[in-house]
């Protein structure tokens, strides 16, 4: 999140943040190939694809961080940084309902909202400031937490015809962890965007009023 929370001004778009942000981008692509070598049935693959969400989390993390700290901002930043999230997000969403790890429906219902609201964050409403909620950065950890946890290749009944099978029951109970937080990943992601879109409302009845 490169420029949450710090003020305009005239900044190089090449700073640490945008390094960051760009890396996320260009590594979506190479997460999503090892994600779904063998169909995601690959161990091997299923692990370069956790660290490599997992860098980009953390990168995430690091330059929001940096950003708020010296107070980097740039309109490339504050167009990418959003894409970077949630293109890394999406792609995992997707891949692991191609994999079977995640059930569709589930993946339509958080892309939906997800992107309706990035989309509406940088077109009708670059002029209109609404503040990020709390819980849109709750929902931002429990998707985290969940999507890792779904990505590790570990053991869940007859899926990946017994590959994963060599992590037994504590790589199950892990899996089943994260289908919890993904529960409530989308729980949030549900009340976070019905906020979102109320806040919206409130703001454009007073500009409208005014």
């Amino acid at each position: 999140m490169s420029d949450a929370g710090a003020p305009s001004g005239r900044v190089s778009n090449f700073n640490v943040p945008n390094v960051l942000t760009t890396l996320r981008i260009v590594l979506v692509p190479f997460f999503g190939w090892a994600l779904l070598v063998d169909g995601g049935d690959s161990v091997l693959w299923r692990s370069v694809a956790f660290v490599i969400f997992a860098v980009a989390m953390v990168t995430d993390k690091i330059d929001g961080d940096y950003a708020r700290k010296y107070n980097l901002v740039t309109n490339f930043g504050k167009i990418a940084d959003p894409i970077a999230d949630k293109a890394i997000t999406g792609m995992a969403f997707v891949g692991l309902s191609i994999t079977g790890d995640i059930w569709w429906w589930v993946t339509a219902v958080v892309l939906l909202r997800e992107w309706s609201v990035t989309l509406l964050r940088l077109s009708v409403l670059k002029n209109v400031v609404i503040p990020a909620a709390q819980s849109g950065k709750i929902k931002t950890v429990l998707q985290g937490f969940a999507l890792a946890g779904l990505i590790l290749p570990l053991p869940h009944g007859d899926a990946h015809d017994g590959n994963f099978d060599r992590f037994g029951i504590a790589g199950e109970f892990v899996f089943y962890t994260a289908q919890v937080f993904l529960a409530a990943a989308v729980a949030m992601t549900l009340w976070s965007g019905y906020e979102f879109f109320r806040d919206v409302w409130r703001q454009r009845a007073t500009v409208t009023k005014s």
